[in-house]
This record gives C-alpha cells, sequence and structure tokens, in this order.
C-alpha cells in the first residue's frame, strides 16, 4: 500500500511538472499562448480516468470494477469539455454528444466482460444501439431518419436477449428472436411505404442484421461465462 501510494504521488508530481513545462516553455515556443486555466476539463478528466483505473490498480476487488460504468462517460465529457476549452469550439457538443451514451455502453460491456456477467451486455447492447443512432442523426443532421429508425428499439432488445440466451435459455431465445423479428416486419413496412433515401437505410439495416444474425448462427454456442471469456 505505501509503494502505490508513493507511486501515485510521483506520478501526480510528475504530472503537475510537465504542465508547468508546456505553459512556460513548450506552447509559447510554437506561439500558441492561452492560460492555463483553459485545462480546467483536465480535473474532471483526471476523476473519470480514476474511475477507470481503480479496477486495474485492485483488480482482486470484484465491486470496483462497475466504477467503469460511470467512469467512461466522466472520461468522455472531461475529453469534449477539453477540446471545447482549448480550442473554443464549444459546438462540439452538438455534434457529439452521443459519444457520451456510446461511452456509458463501453462502460457496460467493459463491466460485464471484467465481471464476467452476461446481463450487463443487455443495457451495453440498448443503449449502444441508441448512441449510434443518435450519433449518425447528429452528424448527418437527419432526424427524420427516426421514421424508419424507431425500430432500433425492439432489434436492440431483441439483439441483447439473444445474447444473453446463448443459446441455452428457451424463454430469452424466443423473446429475442419474436422482438428481431417485429423489427424486422417494422423496418420493412417503414421501408415500402417511404421513400428515397430513408428506404434506402431501412434496407440496409435489415440486411446489416440478417448478416449479424448469421454470423452468430456460425459462431457456435457457448456458455454466458464461456463468451465472455472468449472476448
Amino acid at each position: 500500500m505505501k509503494e502505490r501510494t508513493i507511486n501515485t504521488s510521483g506520478l501526480l508530481l510528475i504530472g503537475l511538472g510537465a504542465l508547468a513545462l508546456l505553459h512556460t516553455t513548450i506552447l509559447p515556443a510554437l506561439g500558441w499562448d492561452f492560460g492555463l486555466w483553459r485545462l480546467w476539463p483536465l480535473l474532471v478528466g483526471a476523476a473519470g480516468l480514476g474511475l477507470v483505473a481503480a479496477p486495474f490498480a485492485f483488480p482482486d476487488n470484484r465491486g470496483l470494477k462497475a466504477l467503469f460504468i460511470p467512469g467512461m462517460p466522466v472520461l468522455m465529457v472531461g475529453a469534449l469539455l477539453l477540446w471545447g476549452s482549448l480550442f473554443t469550439a464549444w459546438g462540439v457538443w452538438a455534434t457529439f454528444w452521443p459519444m457520451i451514451v456510446l461511452s456509458l455502453a463501453f462502460g457496460f460491456f467493459l463491466t460485464a466482460v471484467f465481471m464476467r456477467n452476461i446481463w450487463l451486455m443487455i443495457p451495453a447492447i440498448i443503449i449502444g444501439m441508441n448512441g449510434l443512432v443518435f450519433q449518425f442523426c447528429a452528424l448527418t443532421n437527419w432526424w427524420e431518419a427516426w421514421s424508419v429508425l424507431w425500430t432500433i428499439e425492439p432489434l436492440s432488445v431483441g439483439l441483447a436477449l439473444l445474447v444473453a440466451s446463448s443459446g441455452h435459455r428457451r424463454g430469452l431465445l424466443t423473446a429475442g428472436t419474436i422482438l428481431v423479428a417485429i423489427a424486422g416486419i417494422g423496418f420493412t413496412l417503414m421501408s415500402l411505404v417511404l421513400s428515397g433515401w430513408v428506404s434506402i437505410l431501412g434496407s440496409a439495416i435489415l440486411i446489416l442484421v440478417g448478416l449479424a444474425l448469421l454470423l452468430r448462427g456460425r459462431g457456435g454456442h457457448f456458455a454466458p461465462k464461456e463468451k465472455l471469456y472468449q472476448a
């Protein structure tokens, strides 16, 4: 414990020294002079990094592995704040706020892997798929795509249940299959009713989901823990 405290203190001092050197020498030499106060988002990032690092620092403490869930979003918030502060580009939030949703999903995924808990993959998949759709719409400004993409909700739940079933839990397998089928029917109907690029998007998603299910079927059946060990 004493050695770990000494190492942490040493790393903190190195970081402070590097910041001071960056502010007083390196950045002015490059002609980029700004107040050190612009680096305040590093405090937020440090808090997130501390949460994410805790499971690695104390690997025997199973409960700390859940800190990935709050740690990843805090880390992402710190990164977006730092970008906006350094470049005075606060408009980054209008485009990349869904990255916080995706980082939350990634936090659930890491917790599921490190805790060997397949059930945590359910929120990881549901939140992750919604985050991807939000990011797509934020980048393209095609929010009207929700006329087709609303079916991502039953699809994400269905895929999550299929992953959790691992081919061994018939109830989850049946429920997941039904939800995926409902989503597929919804995509098909929306693609037929609507026209233009929206219908093309719906058709492409149907094809991608079908390919994903085929690949999953060819991957064999594993128990929930076996899947996570292989990951």
